[in-house]
């Protein structure tokens, strides 16, 4: 238990609100977490799985009203409602507090409050922040000792007079949809999760502190919180070097952060190592370059669609030690199952509403399609030996990407770093037919930030133009990937997964300037024969050259919709990106 005396009241004050039958401080044991599991396992909030087979594993679901994060309830509460953008939810943060703290007054009663002392980043990390949740869910307890580093090792290193940490209290309440409110007051370092027991929603470690509340601490102190993963790739010489990559949602990004090298490569000696799948954070080192943690500790992915084929370094990660939510439980051995996972679903199975279900006749999804795995980031084949340096890794590209059908080239590099960070702001993807809606519509993600930013999004990209000052010529490259063009018959043309690493071979030569590109008007295209298509089947140069293109009169459409876009920031919005408007619009005339 602490010594810290801001923890010691806010903890009091807590307890005065919500009534508690007893306080447990979670220490981070093993015999502490078996003893946990063992609980909700007699209660029911969990299903302990075969153990012979997936050793370690549990299942679990949620209300059927609390299936994933939920915008339009998440609020930034910051003083002023112009510091929050055009971009969030604001609530003003005296009323919430007296609204949030009226849904959670007495809602412990007859629970336990369980207070989890944790750590984003290495314990004891320079760059490592450290935050308490509060919460009467073991479900939460359990999954928040995979996602961080928690316990007594992590109270160590807060000095009893700091008040540098993040307050974070969550009430399951009766997990009422309309009085359901996910709350950050980033002026207060604190985040209030009310009426949800859904991890996106609870685990208050993940997007709430780890990019919301961290965007607007490295706003003020510095540094960056992005929603990115850090990827390590080993040429044959033994040489890593590490990218960071931000993509929006269905583009590929776990996918990315777990790829695994074409056949080729891999004989030639390639690997790749995962240091994050989901947020980085930067910092510039004391040799001026810019440097990367992952502060999770393991992974909260999507369950369906992940399989042997494509993507077997996340499935393995999940087969020992994970908690899987809202997935089917086979009947037929006490294991698991989900869309996507293979093609034979157990006919005596358990839906994730917990009804009855024969995968062989359902007409209906045994698994939701938000449907998720908690493991350990300790259990992926390919996790990097630095996955736990506080230092972090030097990062020598930044590469955003969405998913456009025809507009924007597989890959194209920045003229510099501000026309890097324009690339950034424009980043967008159409909607599929898997959205909701009209299908080809352009959403602009900043980013992939939009969600994410916990504070005006104008200022942040003021930010990241300060950022690329500090660095100077020691800052990264930046690029853009696409790996989604498609041809008249809406198929893909480039393949993907593990041959992604063809472009990024191209990335880190372009960063070690080894090799020539083409100027474009909206930046810097591979030649065509610097793309190593070595040992691919069905695509030669030709294809390759009808991805590279850049169309100046589909690039004019997009100017005009980048403009449009850019109003909402009114003049919060950097000059530096208005005259990279400019100098686009110029370029393609």
């Amino acid at each position: 238990m602490t010594k810290n005396k801001s923890v010691l009241k806010w903890l009091e004050e807590m307890k005065a609100l919500v009534s508690p039958d007893q306080v447990v401080w979670i220490d981070g044991s093993e015999e502490q977490l078996e003893e946990l599991r063992k609980m909700s396992c007699d209660t029911g909030e969990m299903v302990k799985l075969n153990q012979e087979k997936l050793p370690g594993c549990y299942l679990h679901r949620t209300h059927e009203n609390d299936v994933a994060r939920v915008e339009a309830r998440t609020f930034i509460c910051s003083r002023e409602e112009k510091d929050a953008g055009p971009t969030n939810n604001w609530k003003d943060p005296q009323e919430m507090y007296e609204l949030l703290y009226s849904i959670a007054k007495d809602s412990y009663q007859g629970k336990t409050m369980y207070v989890i002392p944790y750590s984003m980043g290495p314990v004891g990390s320079p760059f490592a922040k450290i935050g308490y949740e509060l919460t009467d869910s073991i479900y939460v307890v359990l999954n928040m000792a995979i996602m961080t580093r928690v316990g007594a090792a992590v109270e160590a290193v807060l000095p009893e007079d700091s008040d540098d940490w993040v307050r974070g209290l969550h009430a399951s309440c009766n997990v009422d949809a309309e009085k359901r409110y996910i709350c950050h007051f980033p002026e207060d370092n604190a985040i209030i999760s009310v009426n949800s027991a859904y991890g996106g929603n609870v685990l208050l470690g993940k997007k709430c502190f780890a990019l919301r509340i961290a965007s607007f601490l490295g706003k003020n102190e510095g540094w960056m919180a992005e929603h990115m993963l850090i990827l390590g790739i080993e040429n044959p010489q033994g040489e890593i070097k590490y990218v960071t990559a931000a993509f929006p949602s269905a583009c590929g990004k776990t996918n990315l952060a777990m790829m695994i090298p074409p056949e080729g490569y891999q004989a030639k000696g390639y690997k790749v190592w995962t240091v994050g799948d989901d947020i980085a954070w930067m910092h510039v080192g004391p040799d001026g370059r810019l440097w990367a943690i992952n502060p999770e500790n393991g992974f909260f992915g999507v369950a369906p669609g992940t399989n042997m084929k494509s993507n077997p370094n996340a499935l393995i990660t999940t087969q020992k030690g994970t908690i899987f939510t809202n997935v089917v439980h086979n009947l037929n051995d006490n294991t698991v199952w989900w869309e996507g996972l293979d093609k034979n679903p157990p006919e005596l199975g358990v839906d994730w509403k917990g009804n009855p279900w024969n995968g062989k006749t359902a007409d209906q999804k045994g698994a939701h399609p938000n449907s998720r795995f908690t493991a350990p980031a300790k259990n992926c084949p390919c996790i990097s030996d630095q996955f736990d340096n506080g230092a972090g890794v030097p990062i020598s590209a930044i590469i955003f990407g969405g998913r456009r059908a025809q507009t924007t080239p597989l890959v194209y590099q920045s003229r510099d770093w501000n026309n890097g960070v324009f690339v950034g702001s424009i980043m967008a993807s159409e909607t599929t037919a898997a959205a909701t809606g009209a299908v080809g519509v352009v959403r602009r993600d900043p980013m992939a930030m939009l969600p994410f930013c916990g504070y005006h999004m104008g200022d942040y990209f003021g930010h990241w133009i300060e950022m690329g000052e500090k660095l100077g010529e020691k800052a990264p490259k930046i690029f853009n990937v696409n790996w989604f063009r498609v041809d008249d018959n809406g198929k893909f043309i480039w393949p993907g997964f593990g041959d992604n690493l063809r472009v990024l071979e191209w990335i880190l030569a372009r960063c070690e300037g080894k090799v020539d590109a083409v100027q474009t008007p909206i930046g810097f295209t591979p030649n065509p024969e610097d793309i190593n298509l070595e040992g691919l089947e069905d695509f030669d140069i030709e294809t390759l050259k009808t991805i590279l293109e850049v169309d100046p009169g589909k690039w004019a459409k997009e100017a005009a919709g980048i403009e449009e876009f850019y109003e909402k920031f009114g003049d919060r919005l950097p000059e530096e990106l208005k005259n990279q408007l400019a100098t686009l619009k110029e370029n393609l005339k």
